[in-house]
């Protein structure tokens, strides 16, 4: 847990930015600003661009220590289980069964946390009559626990662990992969910058396939009730509703913003892990 929490504190407020831009997307272009807008009451914009997104801080530590911690404890003890007893690691195809997996249990483990931070990061850009007004994730669990019911926790629980399993499968094996392809070249050694280049290659391999499933899960997530009924139907209409109305390439609007949020997070998770990994076997397994 650990290495989760190393690397979400270095990238949760940049992701607390980026998740209402992905959101804006909803309708193709960013939300109008308010005919009468009130004086911001903070000044310099960096001050507000470090701690604008705090509301959410709570909620993204949570769904870190939820849904990181178990998928990556998933793919490590399945990832050793699946090596053999000569040191060969599995395929390609089965560490994506096995990242599939891993990712599959972490989201559903995570949904509550990330239904509170999606509506938490989205708050402060609807109307203020709209806002929901959570004061941190424990709050925000609490009332839809009580308003909503238990079963809208885990809400849009669907699309995000069918997020999770395209991004596992992506990331996790795709850089146990690179690492395994650089490492073979014979230009590198099992060190922090091995690590570094394979992640940096797992990042992007993430980014272009999760994008379209990420802009489905957050949509379902927030998405409101219009006449009685929900506004997508599920994760294909959403997806459907995207490329008719706004052009097959915007499931990939914002790729380099994502890949620049995204890519240092694999960076950091994957370092950490390694890291922590190393120090496991030699203070407690070689002990």
């Amino acid at each position: 847990m650990n290495d989760s929490f190393c690397s979400s504190v270095c990238v949760t407020l940049l992701e607390l930015q980026e998740e209402p831009r992905r959101q804006e997307r909803k309708n193709g272009t960013a939300m109008a600003a308010p005919a009468t807008p009130a004086k911001p009451k903070t000044s310099p914009k960096s001050i507000k661009f470090l701690f604008g997104g705090l509301a959410g801080l709570s909620a993204g530590l949570l769904r870190q220590a939820t849904y990181t911690t178990t998928r990556l404890g998933i793919y490590t003890v399945l990832f050793e289980k699946m090596t053999k007893a000569d040191g060969t690691p599995p395929n390609f195809f089965m560490k994506a069964v096995i990242g599939m997996t891993a990712g599959a249990i972490g989201a559903f483990v995570g949904t509550p946390a990330e239904v509170a931070l999606i509506r938490m990061t989205a708050d402060g850009r609807l109307p203020p009559d709209q806002r929901r007004g959570y004061t941190n994730v424990f709050n925000a669990l609490i009332r839809i626990t009580r308003e909503e019911g238990i079963p809208t926790l885990w809400r849009g629980c669907v699309p995000t662990m069918a997020r999770a399993v395209v991004v596992n499968a992506a990331q996790l094996a795709s850089y146990s992969q690179s690492k395994q392809a650089l490492m073979d070249t014979g230009y590198f050694s099992d060190n922090i910058f091995l690590h570094f280049c394979a992640s940096m290659i797992s990042g992007l391999v993430t980014t272009a396939a999760s994008m379209p499933v990420d802009i489905a899960k957050t949509r379902i997530q927030n998405m409101r009730m219009i006449d009685g009924k929900p506004e997508y139907k599920n994760g294909l209409d959403v997806l459907l509703k995207v490329v008719r109305n706004e052009g097959f390439f915007s499931l990939w609007k914002g790729f380099t913003p994502y890949y620049a949020r995204l890519g240092p997070h694999t960076v950091l998770t994957f370092i950490f892990l390694e890291q922590m990994n190393r120090f496991y076997k030699i203070y407690f397994l070689d002990s």
